[in-house]
């Protein structure tokens, strides 16, 4: 195992970013960047021994700094939606900046520079980013004090450990938010890619996709992923699924029959290379999204990505959960720690 870093360009205030290279033994190698801790790369072998880059992106700083679609991010202080921009915690109302229309999408913790602490370690190579959000942050109240960790080893598992304190009540759910093609980020689709999520149940949504607080079974609609499917077959049913239709594809909170235990939530396989991508988590939720919407020009290699060119596994609580108190909470507290831990494990056939 090794690190390595090298600069990755220079913010418009004039800081320094530094990219971080995390290779195993086998050659296979992540790569995150100390500017929104940010991931950039996954670099993992087929069933060949060929290593290709499975994680959408852009080869410069000036591609994460412009509108990005949040690829690789680190997101938060809350991951995923809240609608109105508004939750009141404890009797007093907080009106967050509308960044998704009329709504609160993810935040700007990708949006800031973290310090950055690599580890090595026999059992594997650990890069630790460390960022204070102040108290007012997003208009979210509280000091933040947060800790992401990335880990990799030799067995190609990818786990990320998100680490919290307030010194006010508020709310945090973060997650990662990498688009994954395991074919690589230059195959262009991801309706190749068979998918498996366990859940019998997504939370319910309106038109602009906030929870209605309710939830809607699978059964009988393309949401149902209890056997592995096609993402491609069902896309092409879209139009018989309402969230679907509003969406443009797959962008639904799954309610994990695991709960909150660390288990298996998702698995991802891609027939021709022969990856799978295992997604083991201890949150509630994963948040499955197809870049439904996604059109940037300036990708990797000049690589324009489109709609369903990459796929979103985002581990977390319910979107709008603190406007929702049927829904696990989201309340963090002084004293308390917030720490949950996501492991994308990358395989391959024999």
């Amino acid at each position: 195992m090794a690190i390595s870093k090298k600069p990755f360009g220079v913010t418009p205030d004039g800081h320094d970013v530094t990219q971080f290279t995390l290779t195993n033994a086998r050659g296979a190698s992540v790569r995150v960047i100390n500017y929104g801790a940010i991931l950039t790369h996954i670099i993992v072998p087929d069933r060949n021994g060929v290593l290709d880059d499975v994680a959408l992106g852009f080869d410069n700083l000036e591609g994460y700094l412009a509108n990005h679609g949040s690829m690789g991010d680190t997101v938060g202080r809350y991951g995923n939606r809240i609608a109105q921009a508004r939750f009141t915690i404890d009797g007093a109302t907080y009106q967050l900046d509308r960044n998704n229309g009329e709504n609160h999408l993810h935040g700007v913790l990708s949006k800031q520079l973290w310090a950055a602490d690599p580890v090595e370690t026999a059992n594997g190579d650990f890069l630790r980013l460390h960022y204070v959000s102040p108290d007012g942050e997003d208009h979210f109240p509280g000091t933040l004090d947060v800790t992401v960790t990335y880990g990799w080893d030799d067995d190609c598992n990818l786990s990320i450990r998100y680490e919290a304190t307030t010194d006010k009540a508020t709310h945090c759910n973060m997650t990662n938010h990498t688009y994954f093609n395991l074919a690589g980020y230059d195959h262009g689709t991801v309706r190749d890619h068979a998918i498996y999520i366990d859940s019998d149940v997504v939370t319910a949504v309106d038109s602009g996709l906030i929870p209605t607080g309710g939830y809607m079974p699978v059964s009988q609609t393309p949401l149902d992923l209890r056997e592995e499917m096609l993402i491609g077959d069902g896309l092409d049913c879209m139009n018989e699924c309402v969230p679907m239709r509003y969406a443009k594809g797959y962008d639904c909170n799954y309610v994990l029959r695991k709960g909150s235990a660390m288990g298996l939530c998702a698995c991802v396989h891609h027939e021709e290379s022969g990856r799978t991508m295992e997604v083991i988590t201890d949150q509630p939720g994963v948040q499955f999204y197809t870049a439904c919407t996604t059109d940037y020009a300036d990708g990797k290699g000049g690589m324009h990505y489109l709609p369903y060119s990459g796929l979103c596994l985002e581990t977390q609580h319910y979107p709008d959960s603190p406007n929702h108190p049927n829904f696990p909470t989201t309340t963090l507290r002084p004293g308390e720690i917030y720490d949950t831990t996501t492991i994308y494990a990358f395989r391959v056939d024999a």
